[in-house]
């Protein structure tokens, strides 16, 4: 069935790629958060079942077994064949490891192809001996003859079968409105980009320089649909309020908060920094409880500056930054403080962390948009350097500097007019 239907997808999109369509550092946030606010672990594979995405929330036990080679090997193989029986019957699959765990693939597929899965789970069902779920492969029991294995296993999460199989359903559905506009939004600009072709050359650059801008802004926008998504949040907050889970009704009202933010501004180029400031806020509660005492955070906004207009999602790419080189090399006592003053003319906004700092060649390769982070170009600190020089002016740009000795950090610094007249663009 899976076959006939991809003869009739064209020899064109034959070749995609999950991580053609969609950035993989806003797959990563997708995950890292649903994972946060659901208590499941999660990882992204691609058609070959090989990971596209860091995994999330992970138990201690499916991070020891994977400590060994032969048994990683094991675990590739049944997220591979577990995509692979979600993509035959074209939704998501619940099936037992070869451990005896209980996970689920939800596949993702766009115009008829296969790009990979959302493997979830790592739990024990609950109500197990009312559901018959077969082992994707040949149980494995050799975990039990190690001590410290068995041990682990003990700690394994139990959940509702009903609960896991609505955060498939709900998953399946997100992957798969994020890769159809992903996908739409790819073939827009390839028609658009061919139609600026037959422009005069002022006005072809005018138009591109406008494109570029907006489709930056496109780029941190969830592409699903904000009705869907926020029904499927509210009833998850319901469930966790009724199961009496205060801290996972927390996350999931923080998360939906900065998804709701970033569906609803996404195309606005102006908001009021204070909005701006409570999206950062909702994030780095949602990582505080991800990371518990490794990481601490203060945000002193003092009165007067809720009208003062900031580009959409200047700060958070910031705020990331200093979560992922900074904080998370830590074991503890990770520490970003956000603060915000004024000179009379413009609004100054500090974002300190207490990391080892950063050389002034690889500040101003951020600021380039060349900075190599294991292999892959960084440009979130460029596009945000970029736009508020295209907003402001060119002494409104970005300023990294590092505190100098080894634990007192990196301070980013960003100047906003306390007075700017969007009309004057």
């Amino acid at each position: 069935m899976m076959q006939d239907v991809l003869e009739r997808v064209p020899a064109q999109d034959r070749t995609l790629r999950l991580d053609d369509l969609i950035s993989v550092d806003m797959l990563q946030k997708v995950q890292d958060n649903f994972s946060a606010a659901v208590g499941i672990a999660m990882v992204i594979v691609d058609q070959e079942g090989a990971p596209v995405t860091r995994p999330s929330s992970f138990s201690s036990f499916c991070q020891a077994v994977r400590a060994s080679a032969t048994r990683r090997d094991q675990c590739f193989l049944c997220d591979d064949v577990g995509g692979r029986r979600a993509m035959a019957t074209g939704e998501p699959s619940i099936y037992r490891c070869h451990c005896g765990l209980v996970d689920f693939a939800a596949p993702v597929i766009v115009r008829g192809q296969y790009l990979g899965a959302v493997i979830s789970g790592q739990v024990l069902l609950r109500d197990a001996s009312n559901r018959v779920i077969d082992h994707i492969l040949p149980p494995d029991d050799a975990w039990r003859l190690d001590p410290q294995l068995s041990a682990l296993r003990e700690q394994i999460r139990e959940i509702p079968y009903d609960k896991l199989r609505a955060a498939a359903y709900t998953l399946f559905h997100m992957a798969a409105y994020l890769v159809e506009e992903a996908y739409s939004n790819a073939v827009s600009q390839e028609l658009s980009a061919k139609n600026l072709k037959l422009m005069e050359e002022s006005k072809r650059r005018a138009e591109l320089e406008k494109s570029l801008r907006e489709a930056e802004l496109q780029a941190l926008s969830y592409q699903v649909n904000p009705h869907f998504l926020f029904n499927v949040l509210n009833t998850i907050g319901r469930l966790a309020l009724k199961e009496r889970a205060e801290k996972t009704e927390e996350l999931v009202h923080a998360f939906a908060d900065m998804m709701r933010y970033i569906l609803k501004k996404s195309r606005s180029q102006l908001v009021p920094f204070s909005i701006e400031l409570e999206h950062v806020r909702n994030y780095l509660y949602i990582q505080k409880v991800r990371m518990g005492d490794r990481l601490t955070f203060t945000i002193d906004l003092p009165h007067g500056y809720d009208g003062v207009l900031s580009p959409f999602m200047v700060l958070h790419p910031i705020v990331e930054n200093c979560i992922n080189y900074a904080i998370e090399p830590r074991e503890a006592g990770g520490r970003i403080a956000i603060s915000v003053r004024d000179d009379g003319r413009d609004m100054i906004v500090e974002v300190t962390d207490n990391g080892d700092g950063i050389a002034p060649e690889l500040a101003r390769a951020a600021l380039d948009g060349v900075a190599d982070h294991h292999g892959r170009t960084s440009i979130g600190l460029h596009n945000v350097d970029s736009r508020l020089r295209y907003f402001f002016g060119d002494d409104h740009g970005l300023t990294i500097e590092s505190l100098g000795m080894a634990g007192r950090g990196t301070r980013v610094s960003l100047r906003i007019p306390l007075d700017f007249d969007p009309c004057s663009m």
